[in-house]
């Protein structure tokens, strides 16, 4: 099928669970390599004639519902008060996603609360509108990606927090490397880029833009206009935010490194709207550098927090996404570690945790307690995190100690332990217990995290790139692997297949996710064991149950 082709919706209605998902994949991937190609080239309007191509397509329409509608707030409705969830929904609003008519409601606004005790406002736009953003977000990612920063590390695909600290490691660890550093702070970045900015220099449709940008938002029955900044809550806000400040770093490098024998070099990082820039001197950040990022922003309406931009010497250290990084002893030795508030928070955390569930069975707190602890681990287990994890891990037995004596205040301290704590390999006062089917549940402690070297991704990498293709499935295959470290049975599954869904024959990877299937149902009699178990993406999965279709280790595709 040609991409001529491709764009036209199948004139007898969708059939949400008849989606071949492969094909309208690659249908899209194709075209998004062909924007990548002409941006490169600088044809713009080629550029633009590609990506009305794309979200005119029903494969583009059928992937932005599909995104929209298996993501975490796809349980949350906008203004409207409209969830997709049933097939019949989901093939209706792909039939929906029209350009001409094309009016964005307002954003529905909550408050969440802080950490401070203050609660901070949100926006939340209805599905159809999510669905557009997701829809033209497939066209102008592949341009937002080949025109980034190199050193941009968030809220772009593939790229992490681990990636900006290992970069900052590369520009701070060696010994002749800078000591000074810039550390940027934007007053209220998404609420204030101009909108002016954005339609004049967003290569995308402007009149779609346009209206995003002024759509505004209810709160309490009033509705209220929006004069700056992006989307709250939508898909698309991120991009527009990194396509805002894209063009600093390699402005910096221009700028300041013109004369190569002036010895002044600066380098960036950036993480969506937090960065850090490395100096030679005290003195250029603040003469030289901080003057020229101030004048980049003001030309999109944003500024420097004075009370929160700050210059720092590495021996002082900074913190940056929840890391502490400093240079320690006569050797300048650097090391990056948890920063006190983010340890604070998740002992916190922890804490609530365990006081709301006083009276819970205890495999129910386990249940509780786990995903937050492996999530903490997992995300330090890149720095020097190993006193951190036994420290947390003392601080965590503490608290569940006190909690069983809470609720035996009659029983002495053997009695205690010998119900909640016991003995496992080398290792004492295990949180352990069996359930009421006898499944064991274990506490997962921070300690069990490996510490594992991150190796930073490429600057110049690009997902929509296909000459990326090879160096991107290994990096993939890499990460998936130590995701699933510690879960043998989904590794198994993960490796034997190759890394793919069995159903469309595409990666599974963290960020599409996937559901563990039974091939012969446990309901039916199919036992739960690995011969009989299959790793899926979670459409491939309602399509399989939806249609009753067979699906087989080996290959793909067999319908019954």
């Amino acid at each position: 099928m040609n991409a001529r082709t491709s764009a036209c919706a199948p004139s007898h209605g969708v059939d949400w669970h008849g989606t071949n998902w492969s094909q309208a994949t690659k249908q899209v991937r194709r075209l998004q390599a062909r924007i990548v190609k002409a941006t490169q080239e600088g044809r713009w309007g080629k550029v633009n004639s590609l990506q009305h191509l794309l979200t005119h397509s029903y494969s583009g329409k059928v992937l932005a519902v599909q995104r929209v509608t298996s993501n975490q707030g796809k349980n949350t409705p906008g203004v409207d008060g409209a969830t997709w969830s049933s097939p019949a929904d989901k093939a209706q609003a792909v039939l929906s996603l029209r350009r001409r008519g094309y009016q964005p409601q307002p954003l529905k606004r909550v408050y969440i609360p802080k950490k401070n005790g203050k609660k901070r406002p949100l926006g939340i736009p209805t599905m159809k509108d999510r669905a557009m953003q997701a829809l033209f977000k497939l066209a102008l990612e592949p341009v937002a990606e080949t025109t980034a920063d190199p050193n941009s590390y968030g809220f772009r695909p593939e790229r992490s927090t681990a990636d900006a600290a290992a970069a900052c490691f590369t520009v701070l660890a060696g010994a002749r490397m800078a000591e000074w550093i810039l550390e940027a702070d934007i007053k209220g970045c998404f609420d204030n880029i101009g909108h002016n900015w954005l339609i004049a220099n967003i290569p995308m449709d402007k009149a779609i833009l346009k209206k995003w940008l002024k759509a505004g938002f209810m709160d309490k029955g009033t509705l209220f206009p929006t004069e700056a900044g992006t989307p709250q809550g939508g898909i698309i806000s991120p991009i527009l935010a990194n396509m805002a400040l894209d063009g600093l770093e390699k402005l910096l490098r221009k700028d300041i490194q013109r004369n190569k024998d002036s010895g002044k070099k600066v380098n960036m990082v950036r993480y969506a709207d937090d960065f850090i820039i490395t100096g030679t001197s005290k003195e250029l950040l603040e003469n030289e550098v901080k003057p020229l990022v101030e004048i980049f922003l003001a030309e999109r309406g944003l500024t420097l927090s004075l009370e929160k931009t700050k210059i720092t010497h590495i021996r002082d250290g900074f913190n940056f996404l929840g890391w502490n990084m400093r240079k320690y002893g006569k050797q300048g030795k650097y090391l990056q570690k948890p920063a006190k508030d983010n340890v604070g928070a998740f002992r916190s955390k922890v804490a609530g945790i365990i006081k709301e569930n006083k009276t819970a069975k205890q495999e129910n707190l386990i249940a509780l307690l786990n995903p937050v602890i492996r999530g903490w681990g997992n995300y330090h287990q890149h720095s020097v995190a190993k006193e951190t994890y036994a420290s947390m891990d003392h601080a965590l037995w503490e608290r569940l100690w006190q909690w069983a004596k809470r609720r035996h205040p009659n029983k002495g301290s053997k009695w205690i332990k010998d119900k909640y704590f016991q003995s496992k390999g080398s290792r004492n006062w295990v949180f352990t217990c069996k359930d009421e089917n006898g499944k064991e549940w274990t506490l997962h402690t921070l300690s069990d995290t490996k510490i594992v070297r991150h190796v930073k991704i490429k600057g110049e990498v690009n997902p929509f790139d296909p000459k990326w293709e090879t160096y991107r499935e290994d990096r993939l295959a890499k990460h998936m692997a130590l995701s699933l470290k510690g879960r043998n049975k989904l590794l198994r599954h993960w490796k034997e297949q190759n890394g793919n869904c069995t159903r469309c024959g595409e990666k599974i990877t963290r960020e599409t996710g996937w559901h563990l299937h039974h091939i012969i149902r446990t309901a039916d009699g199919g036992p739960d064991t690995h011969r009989n178990r299959v790793l899926l993406h979670q459409n491939c999965h309602n399509q399989v149950h939806s249609r009753k279709l067979e699906v087989v280790t080996t290959g793909f595709r067999k319908e019954s």
